[in-house]
This record gives structure tokens, sequence and C-alpha cells, in this order.
């Protein structure tokens, strides 16, 4: 599943592509506004930051939400509490667009993650371009090499890395690279099945300097207290948040 996801995203690219060349998108991406420091904006503090996301669907449970106006929810998470906006541009199972993106960075102040099947400089460009201040790079589905070129050369056009891993090996690749920002997906994306206490069993091979996100599995308050007791600086919620009042569900997971 995870290959077929990665294969999809880089054929959608290389279409885009095809109507806007590489050095035109590097033109794009030179004159786009610098990335905001998202490091700054997701530094450890005494309550658990959230990083909140639009998300359409996913293949494990279909279509979730609509959200015809990615902007406004965007917003209402930004007013809301959340410390940054992630934005998912897989089209084909998840249902996103880059130009969700692009309006969300007209809307709110806030850092904002493209979320995709990232393989290739030329969909980072798109995400710089597009507005984007951190990019999401997954371990599973990229070897080492590949990895460490990607996030340099997301580091060289001025965002952040956020490293995504599934297990106490892929955190430890993660931690070779001086990844600032790393993840723990609570779901494996071979079988999307989920352990949400996964993060707790491997939180302790993460430097202390490095920004721990715990990643899925987030339903209810309890769900973000239990991250949070397990060490999470920041908690990635999307599910809950578009199935539900965003609004209310916010305020009560800043306050932890």
């Amino acid at each position: 599943m995870l290959e077929g996801l990665f294969l999809g995203s880089i054929e959608d690219a290389a279409k885009r592509q095809e109507s806007l060349p590489t050095a035109e998108l590097e033109n794009l991406a030179s004159k786009a506004p610098s990335a905001l420091d998202a490091l700054d904006f997701l530094s450890k503090s005494e309550t658990i930051k959230i990083l909140a996301e639009l998300k359409r669907a996913s293949p494990s449970r279909g279509d979730l939400a609509e959200i015809s106006n990615p902007a406004d929810l965007a917003k209402t998470y930004a007013d809301s509490g959340a410390s940054a906006i992630s934005v998912l541009t897989e089209q084909r199972k998840f249902k996103g667009t880059l130009e969700d993106l692009v309006a969300v960075r007209a809307t709110v102040s806030v850092p904002i993650l493209r979320k995709d099947f990232i393989a290739n400089e030329y969909q980072i460009l798109e995400a710089r371009a597009a507005g984007a201040d951190i990019v999401l790079l997954i371990v599973a589905g990229l070897d080492i090499a590949t990895i460490s070129r990607l996030k340099r050369f997301v580091e060289e056009l001025g965002m952040l890395a956020f490293v995504e891993t599934h297990s106490a090996e892929e955190v430890k690749i993660a931690v070779d690279l001086e990844t600032k920002m790393l993840g723990v997906n609570a779901r494996d994306l071979s079988t999307f099945e989920t352990d949400r206490d996964l993060f707790a069993k491997i939180v302790h091979l993460i430097p202390d300097s490095t920004i721990k996100v715990a990643e899925s599995a987030v339903r209810n308050l309890d769900d973000i207290k239990h991250y949070r007791a397990a060490g999470a600086d920041v908690a990635l919620v999307g599910e809950a948040l578009v199935t539900g009042d965003a609004k209310s569900l916010l305020r009560q997971f800043t306050s932890v």
C-alpha cells in the first residue's frame, strides 16, 4: 500500500511537471515569502502543541469530511490554538491538492506542513512555491541516501524536514540524520493498523533536543493526555478534528 501511495504521488507530480517545468517552479519558489521558523512555533512548552490536519479522506477510513473551504477550516484551527497546520496534498486516496495549501497559506500565520508522499526535489520545490514551511519525509518509503538528500534540500530552501518513523529502527535512522522534528506514527502504513502505545515504546530513542511528534490514533482528550504523559511535545491530529467539533477539541487538547 505504501509503495502504491508513493508511486501515485510521483506520477501526479510528473504530470504537473509537464505543464510547469522545474526551472519555472524554481523561480516561483525563489519568489515565495521566506518560510516561517516552524521550530519556534513548535518548541517545547508546558503544554502540548497541536499540529492540526486538513484531511478529507484516507485509505483506511474512506471519506471523512468534504472540507469545501480549507482556508476557513485552517483559520478555525489556528484561532482555536493549533500551533501549525498540516495540509494533505495527496489527491488519489486523501483527496487533497496543492491548491488547498495555497489557500491555507493565504489565510493563516502559523507554519504549514505539506503532507504527501514526497520522493523527489520537484515535490519539495512545489511545497516551497505553495508556501509550505515544513515538508514530510517518510523513512519507510525512502532509502537512507534519498531521505538524507531530500532533507538537505528541504533545509536549503529554508524549510523544516519533518521525518516520520514507524519503528525503533526507523527512529535510529532519523536520529542519525540529525532530525530536528521527528514523528512516530501509530499507524502502520502497510497494514493501516494502529498501535497507540508505539510512541511510548520508542520515544526514549529520540534526543531531548528533538521535537517529538505523536501521530495518529488521537480520538479524544484521553489520547492526548496519553501521548503527553509519554513525552510528546506535539500531537498531529486529523480525523478527530474534521469529524468532530474542532474548536472545542482544540481548546481541550491545547490545555494538556
